[in-house]
């Protein structure tokens, strides 16, 4: 099986899913002949044209009102918003046209595409390059909402989202692109979307995670562990539709939970998780949900490592928790 980067898993899950379907198209700004401007295009329109794989103007709103009409009209678009921090322009078009299609047109019409956006710090991007938004998008129903973390998931989450009937919005942690890397079946295989992935058994306390916070988790809990605190560590890969059963036996196994995401702490999607918790399985709990996040400020550059959460202030919190 080979070793492939999580780039180079999206790359493959592209190829696939493009030479399995014609209706798949991929577009975007410099995702043609360039390959994108992290290269996870690179190859395609050699191989499958410029019909297939093309380039477009920059213009966000213009790139997913385009793929909306391809969708309705039978196609498979692929988009890419070449930041997520650039998604903003577009954001009428994702909210109120494409996550509406199947309800205001009472199912006659769907908007199966994907809308592939890299997202979070960690590559020293700065304010514009660096931003987390997926909370804004699960607050939208309609849409989905898929976040990988290991190359195998970003290959599988992917293709299955190409297959979805409904609009997906796929965030990629850049941070991770060349930095995590797997093992990933050849051909065709799908990760079925709103499933969750147990990243490591424990007894101790709960870890909920998504995309470039689960390496961190992985190292605060082998940290933990020699204190004989042992974590079980839960990859949510699926924000929106979230497997929200899942989620609940997860936090009742131990009775102490710690949410982690790189996005800012007030109203992000750990608060979601919090709520869930507290409105369902209050009397499992041993001990106060914990949240570690990014802050309320804009994305600081030269503070970067300061914003982001680390395995220093995760272990912090799996303390706090396991000691209450």
């Amino acid at each position: 099986m080979p070793i492939l980067t999580l780039i180079q898993a999206v790359n493959d899950g592209l190829k696939v899913a493009m030479r399995e379907d014609e209706r798949v198209l991929v577009f975007g700004e410099d995702v043609g002949p360039k390959g994108g401007v992290f290269l996870a295009t690179e190859g395609l329109t050699t191989e499958f044209g410029k019909q297939r794989c093309f380039d477009t103007p920059l213009s966000e709103d213009g790139i997913v009102g385009a793929a909306i009409g391809m969708a309705a009209n039978g196609l498979r678009p692929v988009c890419e918003i070449q930041f997520q921090d650039f998604i903003f322009p577009a954001f009428d078009q994702i909210v109120s046209e494409a996550a509406k299609l199947r309800y205001r047109s009472g199912g006659q019409y769907t908007a199966p595409m994907v809308i592939r956006t890299p997202y979070g710090g960690g590559i020293r991007g700065g304010l514009y390059h660096s931003q987390s938004g997926e909370a804004y998008f699960t607050h939208t129903p309609g849409l989905k909402v898929v976040i990988p973390s290991t190359p195998h998931d970003a290959k599988g989450l992917l293709l299955a989202s190409i297959a979805d009937p409904d609009p997906v919005i796929f965030m990629e942690p850049k941070a991770l692109y060349r930095h995590a890397k797997g093992e990933v079946p050849a051909g065709h295989y799908t990760v079925p979307l709103s499933t969750l992935r147990t990243v490591r058994e424990g007894e101790h306390v709960t870890v909920f995670c998504y995309g470039s916070m689960v390496p961190v988790v992985e190292k605060a809990a082998a940290q933990a562990a020699e204190q004989g605190i042992e974590c079980h560590i839960v990859d949510l890969r699926t924000l929106l539709p979230l497997d929200e059963q899942g989620v609940l036996e997860a936090a009742r196994k131990t009775g102490r939970v710690v949410i982690v995401h790189e996005a800012p702490r007030f109203c992000g999607y750990g608060a979601e998780i919090s709520a869930m918790i507290a409105e369902n399985v209050i009397e499992y709990m041993e001990a106060p949900v914990r949240r570690v996040t990014g802050f309320d400020t804009p994305f600081p550059n030269t503070l970067e490592h300061h914003y982001l959460p680390d395995e220093r202030r995760v272990l912090d919190a799996i303390e706090e928790v396991a000691r209450f």
